[in-house]
């Protein structure tokens, strides 16, 4: 078998995304407790659940950075292909506290509808501008970094952006016109939102946990480019998955013609890696078989096989 691994562009890829994650922790912490004061101070729900949103990201952000920095760890004994999964880890728990959080802010907000309170119009503008720029800084600092943890606490992040402009124009209809009904409704706006794309990458971490076929890759293609190599006669066993997001794994076998000498053996499993890049695979395991000899257990049996 031959082994492939292309760490080095997917290591500097990551290499500052764990210092940004701390950033970006301690800045919405420090926000988030600033916000609840704030949020009973003033009266405003939408303030609240941005309150116990950016609570859900404060978690989010130190679990994220602590699972980021642990998946920098090298394969050991405990975990041969490393510690990259830890990461992903961090994103699926960060989905789940966003869901819980967002049940219960709905539960506070819907009854404010039918009931809506006094709400402090220029304190609700102040915490948006503030909201504004705490949030945009940490996603700056987010900026280009790629793996599925970043990517989700970097929504977290943009969310909280936008949710905050959605409060600081509700803050201001509510400073000229007597209308405080726009509080409850901003916040169940902004929560379904929220909703919506955590769900999204709730989905998006399980496929990858259940080791499903990354989006980007297609099967089809795969088999029909190496198809193209000279002396390769057939392909099975084709399977690709992804550790976490970003770094993908193949496995395959390919049935070649007879008595090759080893040196253009080697060389087709050369070109197999250089064309699996293309596809963005930095591992690649292939198994080679010539006719007559290809694997017959039930592993090999697959819809991919040729």
């Amino acid at each position: 078998m031959a082994h492939n691994h292309s760490h080095h562009s997917h290591d500097h890829a990551h290499h500052h995304g764990g210092s940004n994650i701390k950033v970006a922790f301690f800045l919405n912490l420090g926000f988030t407790i600033l916000e609840f004061v704030g949020g009973f101070w003033i009266n405003s729900v939408a303030v609240m659940s941005d309150a116990l949103h950016d609570l859900g990201d404060s978690l989010s952000l130190g679990l994220a950075w602590y699972f980021e920095k642990l998946s920098k760890k090298g394969s050991d004994r405990k975990f041969s292909y490393g510690y990259k999964r830890f990461s992903l880890l961090g994103a699926v728990i960060n989905s789940v506290v966003l869901l819980v959080g967002s049940f219960f802010i709905l539960s506070e907000a819907i009854p404010r509808i039918f009931d809506p309170e006094p709400v402090n119009a220029a304190g609700m503008i102040g915490f948006a501008i503030v909201g504004i720029l705490v949030n945009g800084a940490a996603v700056l600092r987010l900026k280009g970094d790629n793996s599925i943890n970043e990517r989700v606490v970097r929504l977290h992040l943009m969310e909280d952006v936008l949710g905050w402009v959605a409060v600081l124009v509700g803050g201001i209809i509510l400073y000229f016109f007597d209308f405080p009904v726009i509080d409850p409704l901003l916040s169940i706006g902004i929560t379904l939102y929220v909703l919506y794309n955590v769900v999204q990458n709730l989905r998006e971490s399980l496929k990858i946990l259940l080791q499903g076929t990354p989006a980007h890759i297609n099967l089809d293609d795969v088999q029909t480019r190496l198809l193209t190599l000279p002396k390769v006669q057939s392909i099975h066993d084709l399977h690709v998955w992804t550790m976490d997001g970003s770094y993908n794994i193949l496995t395959l076998h390919v049935v070649v013609e007879n008595n090759l000498p080893l040196q253009e053996t080697e060389t087709i499993k050369q070109r197999i890696r250089e064309m699996m890049k293309d596809f963005a695979v930095q591992h690649v395991t292939v198994e080679l078989e010539v006719p007559g000899y290809e694997c017959a257990h039930e592993a090999c049996s697959n819809p991919n096989s040729d």
